[in-house]
């Protein structure tokens, strides 16, 4: 009698779901205890916070082109584990920096936490592409990609009972999250491997794992060879608005905070709304493009309408410096939040429908490279001005975060028109 058809796969996506989870809990810390750590805990200039951040894409950058080289050559299982470790470690750091060490305590804990963090997304999208077929993906994708937003939900939802608007306890926000990180590993060493090789999983749920792709030998792919390739720099350039997400991770609390004057337990309804508001576009993008596809359109039309959809919805939050009421301001950036989350649901999943698995970490390690320089870019020159002219900054800040992706989607489709699927070698399947 032949076996019942599993489940497995949600169960591993589940797993992604809680990692991420956990680490935009530690990137998000940083965000909104910003304006108490700056004012009255450390005294910072707005060009101090922006290092302590670009140390962090510095890394980020860095790593995601370490790390997804590093998530191809030890597998998922070992190198996700290793990522989720260093973060734990260098999250937990920032609570024994001293005021004597100021801003630059602060730089080199960011710095380690970008290099752990990196792994991240290389290791979910890999593994997506290992557990799902092509017509789940961006599903999945966007499922997992959710618990960025609850981790940022989480964190200023915690961080101000545990925290006094005047900065007392605020070492204790970065301990939170490391007995779940160390939880994590242990349960991820313990349940993950390859459906090709895991008994929980029967040969019908194994069969519709690989029902839209092609089996591939053992070889692996560095990321000297994909680098080249026209299609690694569409993804890419899929992944430049990722400047603008930390832009409301890390500058969206000083941002409330200027043009409203919201304290830290004051922020921490604008920004929860902001996030559920993203957390909302990370499923429904993920679930439209994958709805298209089985209505029976093609992938590459699929994804690229859905990420013009995206770029629509994200436009009106050009006006986010335009108003005098909080909580229009704050539906606006919500909306261009829940736009950007579907927008990268689907940008993650480029990479998995084009390139084969094996090669899948290492060129979401390039983008996410391509996409932390352009935040460093953009932290800098934002510090800098903040400190010059004010908040008038924000608006041009906002006006590009408007229209970055529309101008993005059309150089994606300049650069790879058709989507065309590459083999296990690097070359167009015919």
């Amino acid at each position: 009698m032949p076996k019942a058809m599993t489940r497995y796969r949600w169960k591993i996506l589940s797993l992604l779901f809680f990692a991420t989870t956990i680490n935009y809990m530690d990137r998000s810390i940083i965000g909104v205890l910003g304006p108490t750590l700056k004012d009255p805990v450390f005294h910072w200039t707005n060009e101090q916070y922006s290092y302590i951040n670009i140390s962090f894409m510095i890394a980020y950058a860095i790593g995601m082109l370490i790390m997804g080289g590093v998530i191809d050559k030890l597998g998922t299982r070992f190198g996700y584990a290793l990522s989720i470790g260093i973060w734990s470690l260098f999250s937990l750091l920032h609570a024994f920096i001293t005021k004597g060490m100021g801003w630059i305590g602060f730089v080199v804990a960011r710095f380690g936490l970008g290099i752990g963090e990196s792994g991240n997304f290389p290791a979910c999208i890999k593994t997506v592409a290992e557990w799902f077929p092509k017509k789940e993906r961006a599903f999945a994708t966007g499922i997992f990609n959710a618990g960025t937003n609850v981790g940022a939900v989480l964190a200023p939802l915690i961080i101000p009972l545990i925290v006094s608007n005047t900065g007392r306890h605020w070492q204790y926000a970065f301990c939170i999250t490391f007995i779940f990180s160390v939880a994590w590993v242990i349960i991820w060493l313990s349940a993950y491997k390859k459906p090709e090789k895991s008994l929980k999983v029967s040969p019908a749920e194994l069969a519709y794992i690989l029902s839209d792709s092609s089996p591939e030998n053992d070889e692996r792919i560095s990321w000297s060879r994909v680098f080249p390739l026209k299609e690694t720099w569409a993804f890419a350039v899929a992944k430049l608005p990722d400047a603008v997400w930390w832009f409301y991770l890390f500058w969206g609390s000083f941002f409330l905070h200027a043009q409203f004057h919201l304290e830290l337990k004051g922020l921490a309804l604008p920004l929860i709304i902001i996030y559920v508001m993203a957390d909302v576009g990370s499923i429904f993008g993920g679930w439209l493009s994958s709805y298209f596809i089985k209505k029976g359109w093609t992938v590459n039309r699929a994804r690229k309408t859905t990420l013009f959809i995206c770029g629509v919805i994200i436009l009106p939050v050009i006006f986010a410096t335009q108003t005098s009421n909080e909580w229009v301001s704050v539906f606006l950036i919500g909306l261009a939040a829940s736009g950007h989350q579907a927008w990268s649901a689907n940008a993650f999943t480029l990479a998995s429908d084009v390139f084969p698995k094996k090669a899948t970490a290492s060129v979401v390690g390039i983008g996410g490279m391509v996409g932390g320089a352009a935040s460093v870019v953009a932290f800098f020159t934002l510090g800098r001005a903040l400190d010059n002219s004010g908040k008038t900054a924000y608006l041009f800040a906002f006006l590009i975060a408007g229209c970055l992706y529309l101008v993005c989607l059309f150089f994606i489709n300049l650069i790879m028109p058709k989507m065309t699927p590459l083999d296990e070698n690097l070359k167009p399947v015919s």
